[in-house]
């Protein structure tokens, strides 16, 4: 396996964590009576604790990031023309994604922000890099 897809296997596993991470705060916060019913018309998110709402959140945008970094990694795979550089930055989203979690569940500001830039512009370089 390249050391891209590598990245996008881990980057997937980081995302079945964060599923937990989220998921077992919001059912002991909310109760399985809401988590498992329909959720028709309910704002469930808004009755969560601010730092389990932040988990929601981060994992909804990692799964926008995701798709992007997919792109990428598929780009590079099928066309050959992984190299370090795009191993690289590959393993920086990654790391990137990774921090990521801490930083938006503490509200690290503005270092979340700063951290959800280098993925995506590790991200957009490799998209470059395929076209070079």
């Amino acid at each position: 396996m390249t050391p891209e897809l590598t990245a996008l296997t881990l980057a997937a596993l980081l995302q079945v964590l964060q599923y937990v991470l989220m998921s077992v705060p919001a059912n002991r916060e909310l109760g399985t009576g809401k988590t498992l019913s329909p959720r028709d018309g309910m704002n469930l998110q808004a009755e969560l604790s601010p730092r389990t709402a932040r988990l929601v959140r981060a994992l909804n945008n990692h799964f926008e990031g995701l798709i992007l970094f997919s792109i990428a990694v598929f780009v590079i795979t099928f066309s050959d023309q992984g190299n370090g550089f795009t191993a690289a930055m590959s393993l920086l989203y990654l790391a990137a994604r990774t921090l990521y979690i801490p930083a938006y569940y503490y509200g690290w500001t503005p270092w979340r922000s700063v951290i959800w830039m280098v993925g995506f512009v590790a991200t957009a370089l490799m998209l470059l890099a395929a076209l070079a």
